[in-house]
């Protein structure tokens, strides 16, 4: 799984944020939500500077958000050690972490997270079992993965029967931040 490609990541934040760590002052700090699709990292959208826009947009609407204004940060990352989602024997690990992850709740007698939402877009579960992958590689002495990548199905159809949605993405998720090489701002189209 070790890959030396590079990828154009852009992670939505707020303009404040963006001018920080393109001057070096500040740097980006891993989502450490119980949530979190692909686990705690750094998120970026692979490929798309629109999207991460987008969502930045959303999320400075949100009541209480701390995004005030919407911007974008480019990155490129090198996937390096990377639990690639669209590939079997990455998919195998996840399959057999979460049967681990089962084992452990039913051995502990703590009840088994849960996806929830629309499109389950708050991910428990899928963040249990990814974490609990990291963490059985850490016990067995394994190389980390430094990122993990996903494709996700998300948003309406794009016509009737489509099996295409409005917001299919890849996202990044950068667990070690030695793999993004540089920062950059995008230009705005």
């Amino acid at each position: 799984m070790r890959s030396q490609s590079l990828v154009i990541g852009y992670h939505g934040c707020d303009r404040t944020l963006v001018e920080k760590v393109v001057a070096g002052s500040d740097d980006l700090k891993p989502s450490q939500n119980a949530w979190d699709w692909l686990g705690h990292g750094i998120y970026f959208w692979e490929d798309s500077c629109a999207r991460a826009l987008s969502w930045a947009e959303t999320e400075a609407q949100r009541r209480g958000s701390k995004l005030k204004i919407p911007a974008v940060l480019g990155a490129v990352i090198q996937l390096g050690n990377c639990l690639n989602l669209t590939e079997t024997e990455a998919l195998s690990l996840v399959k057999s972490a979460h049967l681990t992850y089962t084992r452990l709740c039913t051995s502990t007698g703590s009840p088994a997270l849960a996806n929830r939402g629309q499109e389950l877009q708050v991910r428990f579960l899928d963040c249990a079992v990814i974490e609990t992958l990291h963490q059985l590689r850490q016990e067995e002495a394994k190389q980390p993965f430094d990122t993990v990548r996903g494709f996700f199905v998300e948003g309406r159809e794009l016509y009737p029967g489509a099996g295409f949605r409005e917001l299919d993405h890849i996202q990044i998720c950068v667990r070690s931040s030695r793999q993004i090489i540089g920062y950059f701002l995008p230009r705005q189209t």
